[in-house]
Order: structure tokens, then C-alpha cells, then sequence
């Protein structure tokens, strides 16, 4: 099918680069030649950015120097003029305190690289939990045709013939070898074999989780976001994409004009019928805000009562990713939803989302599973609310322990992440299965950068007893990767005063989430008591990223976006002099 274009090459972007008979622009082409291009290459042709977040130190990404040049590859078959431009990888292994300090920074670089360039369209690399939503603000904001290439999940892990899921199998194996049950050299085994080759987590961990979602809102070619990193088809896909830029821009096909409130509410849906990352909610909120669609958290909830978990993988199934792209992936999923997508929403191939998934199927109906055969009826995630979570607290039910989903304990309080690693295997730490470990000064100017320290380790003598699982709060993150009866998110943070500042030794805590509470159970003139003496923490940061970061950052339930950052104010493109 041809493209319709509906811009002249006099009209693109680049033009004003590239084509005036001025002195500024004879230094563009000069210095254009200077790299060995002549006019024929870029002259009357889609400038397409290709924004890469590759890196020594980001593992996922280890094949974007590769992927890069497939991309390349599509957009001169296209007829394009690729330029790569180097983005902050945010390597999630690796980046401290957190990536989630920094998916903002990516957001604004990814903005100011294609604002500042003579960009006419855009492919946008990413994959490793934050690179996915920060590319996509940024691109939202600058509204340039955009197309997201997902960098593919890694190959399944193995120990003993054993598959291993990055992050679950982690903490399941950690918490063995603490309690005695498996050896250090089989430790050392698993450390060998859980990450077998380059991409990202290959649980249903964050990464994988938002891939998917940004190709449910209608962003990356259908079925980009479930091929396996190594897989030979990944790099086809990566071909495709930069070809499908350059139709883009003749298109003028821009992502504000694709995204919708329908759009959001089919990523949602998505996120909940995989069992995807809690992480899900702070982005997707965050990334609705660019578009000026409003997405809070209880519409997550109003959906989460409705939608079933389908999706058979790690850390709320059995399988992997891997197994889950041989099923028939995110199409086959998408498929199986039925009724709950949306099926008119637009996507960046020019189709709507249910033509692209119409001759889908499913390959292992144990892997994805259909509305009348679920993996669970529902509970994907839950927002919760009550006097120790004004604003909501979230938690993954289909990852939780189901006797704990309604319970009563005292709360064990640790102060921040350091008072918890230094006491919670302490023999004489006072905590028994039915207490509540609460973890405050976790959030977004706690931690800071609201770390993901949600899923705090079972003390170590109880580990011994056989306990697996038990009550958590924090206003930390938890790994999408993660299991266990968490709640997350819990705002406002203690750092500004919320209710998790007022939390003592023994107070009774009551989780209920059939009935979406989260409740302290001390009354409210006790509680204004410990109000009146609650002092506020000094400053993390006194300058830099981090002040600013500190000064315009919101909370978990707004989508943790610098306040100057949100929105759709127009910015005007630079002057060319």
C-alpha cells in the first residue's frame, strides 16, 4: 500500500535545516559532507533520529549498536535520512539510587534532542524498565511522528534443567540460601545461568510489561514488543520499524493525534491481563499526563475488577517470556481479551489495534489463557485507600500469598533502607509471621527516586520456620519482577509527613483488599499527636540533578513527573540563525 503523503518535501522539518539558499544552511550541508553524505542522501528526504540507548554498562541494550544499523537499513530502503543520536541508558542493574531519579532526565534529553536537531520523525530504542516510558514523555511532548522499537526480552534461563526468570527466581533462590536450603556453589550455578544473553528481564517483569504496553497504545509495529531479543526476527522487526518512520512523517502521523483515552484504557487492560509490573501505574499515569489524557489510579482499579489474568508467566505464572512469544505473544493475548479492548484505537501502522490482532491465535492455551479459562478471575493490581493511604497505595494480588490478602498485624517499622538491612535478620528483632513489616523514607524524596526496596526480605529466623511471604508496606517501588504481598506506592510519602511517618512499633495495620483498605488502626487524636511532633527530614540534595529533581517532582499517584514537564504547552521550535 502506497503512503498518502500529505507533506511536500519543501514542507518537512528539516528544510529549515537543510534547504534555504542561506549562509546558516550552507554550514549545514557543508558540515553534512564533512561526515561523507552528499545532497542525493538527505536532499527532500525524512530526517528520522534515531534515539539510542545503548550502552557499555546497560546489558539489555547490548544489541542496539546492531539494531541501530538494521534501522538504518529500513529507513534508506524508505527512502529516509537516518541519524543516530545517543540517549542516558539508565541501566537498571546497575544505576543508583535508581533509574526512577532519572526517567524524567530521558524524557527531557529525548524532548531536547529532537526539538534542537533537524528531526522530521523519530525511532525510539529502548527496553530496560525506564528507558521505555522516559522515550515515550519525551516524544509525546515534542509530538514528532514516533515509533517505538522494544529491545525484546532475553533468552530463559537454566540451572539443574531448571528455567530461571530474572528477578523472581533472585529473591526465590536468595531467600533459600538464607534459610539454609541450597548451597553456595548452587547459588554461584544460578548467578551462571539466569541471564544466558543480551535483552531485557525475561520475566513479566517492568520491562516487559511496559513494552507490551506501549504496543497495546498503539506505538510499536503489532507484535514487536513479545520477539525474544536473539531471535532473528527481532532484527527484521527492527528493519520494518525504520521504514514505517519515514511513511510516518509523510503521513504526519504524530502520537498525540493517535493516542486516545481508549488508547490508555487498552494498556491498562493489557497490563492487568499479564500481570504486569505495579511500576505500570506511575508511568502510564505519567506518560497519559504528556498527552494530555487524564489516567489516575483509580481507573487502574475500576478495570482491575473486570479484567482476568490471562498471561501464565513469571512472577505470577509459571512461564517466561520466551514461552509466551511462542504462544503467540501480545497479539494472541490481545485477541483472547475480547470485548475488554478497544478495538478502534489507532496504532503507528496506519491500522486499528483490532485489525492488527484479527487472525491472531493462541499456541499454548497453558501460557495465555482465554476469558472463560483465566489464570485468575481477576486482582491483577488494586489501589488501596484509608487513613494510612490518603492518595492510594497499589498491590499485585495474583503475586501475593491469597490467605494474606485479608489480615490483621503488628507493624514492625524500620526507618529507612539502611535500619532495615542492618536489623531485619537480627535474632532478636520482635516479628513473627503475622507482623507487618512497614518501610517508610522509600519514596520519591525519600529513597530518593522512589527505589525499589518494596519487597522487603523475610527476616531470616522466620525464613528458617518456612515462612515465604508476609505483609509488606512501603512508599518504596517493588521489581516487576518481584512477589509477595506488597503494598507499594503508599502515598503521600512519609519524607513530606504522610501517614506512613506516624506508624509505631505495634500498631495494629489491617489490609483488606476485597475491600481496597489499608487502614492504622490508632485513633485520630492519637494520630495528630504524633502529627504535632513529626519534624521534616533534611534535604537529600543541596544542588544539581537531584535539587532539582527534589523541587518539581510529584508523588507516586500523579505519575512521579517534574511539575514543569507535564502537560501539552506548546514550546516553540529554536530559531535558525
Amino acid at each position: 500500500m502506497a503512503t498518502k503523503r500529505k507533506k511536500k518535501p519543501e514542507q518537512l522539518r528539516s528544510h529549515r535545516w537543510y534547504g534555504p539558499a542561506d549562509l546558516r544552511s550552507f554550514g549545514h550541508r557543508s558540515r553534512t559532507a564533512q561526515m561523507g553524505y552528499d545532497h542525493v542522501d538527505y536532499a527532500g528526504k525524512p530526517v528520522i533520529a534515531i534515539i539510542n540507548t545503548w550502552s557499555d554498562i546497560n546489558p539489555c541494550h547490548a544489541h542496539f549498536r546492531l539494531r541501530a544499523e538494521e534501522v538504518k537499513r529500513g529507513v534508506y530502503q524508505a527512502g529516509g535520512f537516518p541519524v543516530e543520536m545517543p540517549a542516558i541508558a539508565l541501566a537498571e542493574p546497575f544505576q543508583k539510587p535508581t533509574t526512577m531519579m532519572y526517567r524524567n532526565f530521558l524524557a527531557m534529553e529525548t524532548e531536547e534532542l529532537l526539538r534542537s536537531y533537524p528531526a522530521d520523525g523519530c525511532v525510539l530504542m529502548g527496553g530496560c524498565d525506564k528507558t521505555t516510558p522516559g522515550l515515550v514523555m519525551g516524544a509525546l511532548s515534542m509530538n514528532l511522528p514516533s515509533i517505538y522499537l522494544p529491545a525484546g526480552p532475553m533468552l530463559r534461563g537454566n540451572w539443574h534443567g531448571k528455567p530461571l526468570g530474572s528477578g523472581s527466581d533472585s529473591w526465590k533462590y536468595w531467600d533459600e540460601l538464607r534459610a539454609g536450603k541450597i548451597t553456595q556453589q548452587d547459588w554461584q550455578e544460578v548467578e551462571d545461568g539466569i541471564a544466558r544473553s543480551f535483552g531485557t528481564c525475561m520475566t513479566m517483569g517492568t520491562a516487559a510489561t511496559m513494552m507490551s504496553a506501549t504496543e497495546a497504545l498503539g506505538l510499536s509495529l503489532p507484535g514487536a514488543a513479545s520477539i525474544p531479543a536473539a531471535d532473528s526476527n527481532h532484527g527484521r522487526m527492527a528493519v520494518a520499524t525504520g521504514r514505517r518512520a519515514v511513511e510516518m512523517v509523510w503521513e504526519d502521523l504524530t502520537p498525540r493525534a493517535l493516542l486516545s483515552a481508549d488508547s490508555f484504557d487498552n494498556a491498562v487492560t493489557t497490563v492487568l491481563a499479564l500481570g504486569g509490573s505495579t511500576n505500570a501505574i506511575i508511568h502510564l499515569i505519567a506518560m497519559a499526563g504528556r498527552a494530555g489524557i487524564k489516567l489516575d489510579v483509580d481507573r487502574f482499579d475500576v478495570l482491575s475488577r473486570k479484567v482476568p489474568l490471562l498471561a501464565n508467566v513469571r512472577p505470577s505464572g509459571k512461564y517466561l517470556m520466551e514461552d509466551f512469544y511462542y504462544a503467540g505473544g501480545l497479539r494472541a493475548l490481545l485477541k483472547a481479551l475480547g470485548g475488554l479492548i478497544k478495538p478502534r484505537a489507532r496504532t503507528v501502522n496506519g491500522k486499528t489495534i483490532g485489525q492488527n490482532v484479527a487472525d491472531a491465535a493462541i499456541h499454548n492455551p497453558d501460557v495465555i489463557h482465554t476469558l472463560d479459562q483465566p489464570v485468575k478471575a481477576a486482582g491483577g493490581l488494586a489501589v488501596l485507600r484509608g487513613n494510612l493511604a490518603p492518595d492510594g497505595a497499589v498491590i499485585k494480588p495474583s503475586a501475593a500469598d491469597p490467605r494474606l490478602l485479608k489480615h490483621t498485624g503488628p507493624a514492625v517499622v524500620f526507618e529507612d533502607y539502611n535500619d532495615m538491612a542492618k536489623r531485619i535478620d537480627d535474632p532478636k528483632l520482635v516479628v513473627d509471621a503475622d507482623s507487618v513489616l512497614v518501610l517508610r523514607n522509600a519514596g520519591p524524596l525519600g529513597g530518593p527516586g522512589m527505589p525499589e526496596w518494596g519487597m522487603l526480605p523475610i527476616p531470616k529466623k522466620l525464613l528458617k520456620q518456612g515462612v515465604r511471604d508476609m505483609v509488606r508496606i512501603s512508599d518504596a517501588r517493588m521489581s516487576g519482577t518481584s512477589y509477595g504481598t506488597c503494598v507499594l506506592h503508599v502515598a503521600p510519602e512519609s519524607f513530606i509527613g504522610g501517614p506512613l511517618a506516624l506508624v509505631r512499633n505495634g500498631d495494629k495495620i489491617t489490609l483488606d483488599v476485597a475491600a481496597r483498605k489499608l487502614t492504622l488502626e490508632v485513633g485520630a487524636a492519637e494520630l495528630a499527636r504524633r502529627r504535632k511532633a513529626w519534624k521534616t527530614p533534611p534535604a537529600k540534595y543541596q544542588r544539581g540533578y537531584g535539587a532539582l529533581f527534589a523541587k518539581h517532582i510529584s508523588q507516586a499517584d500523579k505519575g512521579c513527573d517534574l511539575d514543569f514537564l507535564e502537560g501539552t504547552a506548546p514550546t516553540p521550535d529554536p530559531e535558525i540563525h
